[in-house]
């Protein structure tokens, strides 16, 4: 825990999805908010069908959802997604003929039912 899912856009040629979340895991390791490194599972998706609104005009999204066993204060979540928006906003040099909507949504998964187990060293 926790998981981090990025999805970007097609349509964004210079976001190196490795960098970002390495940038990303960093980040949260750096807050303090979990136990070890390893315990962060991230993964991005580039989005090659999508559709932002109804315009014709070139528009882009990169969406961060961060999954974290619940039981976190509303300050220490609102804390997390700003540091991760800030990351996001510097990962590249974003396309100037294209308007690009940055997210980042937290949510929680029920601590009661998560399970989890590492199988190896």
């Amino acid at each position: 825990m926790p998981h981090l899912h990025l999805e970007y856009t097609a349509n964004l040629p210079d976001l190196n999805a490795d960098v970002a979340l390495m940038r990303l895991n960093n980040t949260l390791v750096g807050s303090g908010q979990f136990g070890a490194e390893f315990d962060i599972k991230s993964r991005a998706v580039k989005v090659e069908t999508f559709k932002v609104g109804t315009a014709l005009a070139e528009r882009a999204f990169v969406h961060v959802k961060l999954a974290l066993l619940s039981g976190r204060s509303p300050q220490i979540k609102q804390q997390l997604s700003e540091s991760l928006l800030a990351v996001v906003k510097d990962l590249c040099k974003w396309p100037a003929n294209v308007e690009v909507q940055l997210c980042v949504e937290i949510l929680d998964i029920d601590r009661e039912s998560y399970t989890k187990t590492a199988i190896g060293v």
